[in-house]
């Protein structure tokens, strides 16, 4: 997964990420407005396989998939933050966007092209020629993400089992 880094703060919260005003256009809407509050171009600008590089408690706020789901829509490829909400990473997990924790995001700038490992837990700032590790995942979650979340490794699963009687 690589692509360019777009560098936001902390507390990024899910009302930013999928704006309220929008939940009756359908997904559609909620990505064209997905971080506007923020950085008005963001969806315009965003191009499949950028990645998110945020400070601490990205996602906070309401419970809404919403956020996650936009997200995806954008085929942002995961987001690197120092930290995140509970419940939107495990939304995140569950819908298979991958959302790794880092100690630490010196060294990393809005623009630079950047790679994410998931399996090795690195993001890797091509043009710097330098990696930042990540938190590795549980190797469970990790394959909830590899499948395409949960309903897809669930699907997996129980298709693995039928086959084994």
């Amino acid at each position: 997964m690589s692509g360019r880094i777009f560098l936001f703060g902390d507390d990024i919260d899910t009302d930013q990420l999928a704006p309220g005003q929008y939940m009756r256009g359908g997904i559609e809407a909620l990505a064209a407005h997905c971080l506007e509050a923020t950085r008005p171009a963001f969806s315009v600008d965003v191009q499949p396989g950028d990645i998110i590089v945020a400070g601490r408690n990205f996602g906070t706020g309401s419970s809404r998939e919403q956020a996650v789901e936009a997200l995806l829509y954008l085929q942002v490829a995961g987001v690197v933050a120092l930290s995140f909400a509970g419940i939107f990473y495990r939304n995140a997990v569950n819908l298979g966007l991958p959302v790794l924790i880092a100690p630490s995001i010196d060294g990393a700038k809005d623009g630079d092209k950047a790679s994410l490992q998931l399996s090795g837990s690195v993001l890797n700032l091509s043009d710097k020629n330098t990696d930042i590790a990540l938190e590795p995942m549980p190797k469970n979650l990790q394959e909830i993400i590899e499948s395409g979340g949960l309903v897809q490794y669930l699907k997996k699963r129980l298709a693995s089992k039928c086959k084994g009687q």
